[in-house]
């Protein structure tokens, strides 16, 4: 059974239209790679799935469970939207990263409020504060490690180079344990040095059989690291399909002149 199941989603914003019914399946450890121009509604989709814009009308399926329905949304509060988006982790192009906190404070901190809300509305005992915190700290620490950066435990993200505070960014992603990892362009601010480093973690995250949706404009990154590729264009999916298919064997026009632009 499919982890992912995104069913008809469409979003418009005004009279503009940015997805027109994008519906795909996602299986468990699949990495998956969307390309396409600017504008194609990438990014809109990353952000749909994690809850950071709501969907005009469509399904999302995680684990069998709907965790949205557009015929239901009106019933959503912001505590259900913060539950719904713990399914899955994103990493932005601009790291984001809180600057006034250190490296394993930015990867402790969501997961800390999450144990004082469960205090607070008592699905967590008061008295396993110390052991809930002490497992977060132990988990964080382990992520820092798994990303290169057991040295920069308490640094802050100023003192860290741009490939540096995207690999935390990854680490933070990862502290809410989520069912599927997104990447929005995660090295279009990087030096091609520094993307380096970040390509590198994500290719060891497809070893340990991490689920990811990676939006990129690296090209040969994304037929080395993917097990599917959707090429869209101007709010739908015009192609889904391995590796080779997309980019040895495709007689889509549209998706060819875009591969050979040379402007990604």
């Amino acid at each position: 059974m499919a982890i992912l199941e995104v069913q008809n989603i469409q979003k418009s914003f005004g009279k503009n239209e940015v997805l027109k019914g994008i519906s795909f399946e996602l299986e468990k450890g699949e990495v998956m790679t969307i390309i396409g121009s600017s504008g194609s509604g990438k990014t809109t989709l990353l952000r749909c799935l994690n809850y950071l814009e709501v969907p005009d009308n469509g399904r999302i399926v995680v684990n069998g469970e709907a965790v949205f329905n557009s015929e239901e949304k009106e019933n959503y509060t912001e505590a259900n939207i913060r539950d719904l988006r713990l399914h899955f982790g994103l990493v932005f192009q601009s790291f984001n990263l809180f600057p006034q906190y250190t490296v394993l404070e930015n990867i402790m901190l969501a997961p800390t409020l999450k144990v004082k809300e469960g205090i607070k509305n008592k699905s967590i005992p008061s008295q396993e504060k110390n052991r809930e915190m002490s497992c977060i700290r132990e988990k964080a620490l382990e992520l820092l490690e798994m990303v290169g950066l057991s040295d920069k435990v308490d640094a802050y993200p100023f003192q860290l180079s741009g490939g540096q505070q995207q690999r935390v960014a990854i680490a933070r992603a990862l502290a809410l344990k989520p069912d599927i990892l997104c990447f929005d362009e995660p090295t279009s601010a990087l030096d091609p040095e520094l993307t380096v480093e970040v390509l590198r973690v994500i290719k060891d995250l497809k070893k340990t059989g991490t689920t990811m949706i990676i939006v990129t404009h690296e090209m040969e990154f994304a037929r080395n690291v993917s097990d599917r590729v959707i090429y869209m264009r101007d709010g739908l999916i015009e192609m889904d399909g391995t590796p080779e298919e997309v980019f040895d064997l495709s007689k889509n026009e549209h998706l060819n002149k875009f591969l050979n632009s040379g402007n990604l």
